[in-house]
């Protein structure tokens, strides 16, 4: 790891930490924790516990991208090159971003909009889907199905296929926040997630059903 160059990814890493410091004194002991669908708070909690909104969000991933391509017995994801460099990046900022949100949002005990929550996940999934296609098999990052994992041709058509999808999907997500009421997006929003994660691996089984048999011919 080139410290020079991980530095830009660790500042972002630590803006949420710096900016609750920042308003620690100002926070009541008491401070919003979650939220519901609705975006209404629903239980409240020590101010010590928003320690982990950093934590689990933008240092976690931080952390997992770091590992993995070391502990990749394929070392696929090393041959991604930039690629997997500027995703780590994408991530970082779009974790610390939806961590900046939340801590301001425990501090004035409000969402001002819940939308905005569902539109950092839009643009999460524009990122994903645009990047799925130069994502190499592997066991950590991507859609990891029993089939995809057994045959690169089937996670390559997979990924083609979920990369679109993806995109598209937060495309309309991203829209949708910013255009309808919060009942209607979150509902938008649930449909188009669940279509999301079911489609690519319904399609990654029957992909891998035709190659399989296409295999069996050419041996026959």
């Amino acid at each position: 790891m080139k410290l020079k160059k991980e530095l830009p990814i660790i500042a972002i890493v630590l803006l949420p930490f710096i900016y609750l410091a920042y308003i620690w004194n100002q926070l009541p002991e008491k401070v919003p924790v979650h939220w519901n669908s609705l975006g209404e708070i629903d239980r409240y909690g020590e101010k010590i516990e928003l320690l982990l909104i950093p934590i689990l969000l933008p240092l976690l991933v931080y952390v997992i991208f770091l590992i993995v391509p070391r502990i990749d017995p394929k070392n696929k994801l090393h041959q991604m090159g930039n690629k997997l460099q500027t995703i780590k990046t994408l991530m970082v900022v779009l974790m610390s971003v939806l961590a900046l949100f939340i801590l301001y949002s425990a501090k004035n005990q409000s969402f001002d909009n819940p939308n905005y929550m569902i539109l950092l996940i839009g643009v999460l999934y524009i990122i994903l889907g645009n990047y799925f296609k130069t994502i190499k098999p592997n066991y950590f990052i991507g859609i990891r199905t029993p089939w995809t994992l057994e045959n690169e041709t089937v996670w390559k058509d997979t990924h083609r296929l979920g990369g679109k999808m993806w995109f598209i999907g937060g495309i309309i997500v991203v829209l949708s926040s910013l255009m309808l009421d919060h009942k209607q997006n979150f509902t938008l929003f649930l449909i188009t997630t669940t279509i999301l994660a079911l489609v690519p691996v319904v399609y990654s089984y029957i992909r891998f059903r035709k190659e399989k048999k296409k295999n069996v011919e050419q041996v026959l």
